[in-house]
């Protein structure tokens, strides 16, 4: 009797090890099955960004939240502001014995020579007829004792100044106190630079409509700029303003 045999394939071989039957009795090699990779490295990258975006923003919110804490919106919010009313705006050409060291206000040097307040740092102590000119169109002038601060002092004080429209800065030899803010009006006297209403006197009356004779008027001066006059301790400059009558 014979044996029986074993099933071909379609094909009329046999079925090999590995293979499995496909449709009208084909073979196919078996599939690979590969386990998907997770992109780690990029999702680490996300977070990173998602985490430093986080850090930005809290830190931009601090600061904001800093400064509105320490923003005034009225003169009488900054401890220790003196206020004077009733100053002259008249024109001389004369020194004028001032009643406050430095002065706020008052009769003053005629047009143009206001001294230049956008933003300028001046190494002298500029005279002080002309820097009362400059208050008289809004400009916020900080003087300093060049005795009592250290270099890093007065370039902390300069930060404040340079590159603002309506502010000046300058020595004044012999004042009363290490720093003396002015505008039109007002003085702040303190003790240090890091004195919070240093900024808050800067910031409220630079060029503040409210306490300004003049609202509007230039603060540019370049010729007094490049070659300012000095006070001198009598008060004389050794250069006479010519008389104007012209409105600045």
């Amino acid at each position: 009797m014979a044996k029986d045999r074993k099933p071909a394939s379609g094909n009329g071989r046999p079925a090999g090890k590995g293979a499995t039957a496909g449709k009208g009795g084909r073979t196919r090699p078996a599939a690979n099955v590969v386990a998907p990779q997770r992109p780690w490295g990029l999702i680490a990258g996300a977070l990173a960004v998602v985490v430093f975006a986080a850090a930005v923003i809290t830190y931009a919110v601090v600061q904001v939240n800093e400064s509105n804490a320490n923003r005034v919106e009225a003169v009488d919010e900054i401890d220790g502001v003196q206020v004077y009313d009733d100053l002259s705006a008249e024109h001389v050409t004369t020194p004028v014995d001032y009643e406050q060291s430095p002065p706020v206000g008052g009769p003053h040097a005629p047009p143009p020579d206001w001294a230049d307040c956008t933003g300028t740092v001046y190494d002298v102590d500029i005279r002080h007829e002309n820097a009362v000119h400059s208050l008289e169109h809004g400009a916020v002038w900080i003087t300093y004792d060049p005795e009592a601060l250290s270099q890093d002092e007065i370039d902390t004080l300069a930060a404040l100044v340079e590159d603002e429209s309506g502010r000046m800065l300058s020595p004044v030899e012999g004042l009363d106190s290490p720093i003396s803010l002015q505008s039109w009006g007002h003085q702040l006297k303190v003790d240090s630079v890091d004195d919070i209403r240093i900024k808050q006197f800067a910031d409220f009356l630079t060029l503040n409509a409210e306490f300004t004779p003049e609202p509007g008027a230039s603060c540019e001066n370049p010729t007094f700029a490049a070659d300012p006059l000095l006070e001198e301790p009598d008060g004389a400059t050794g250069t006479e303003a010519p008389a104007e009558t012209a409105a600045p």
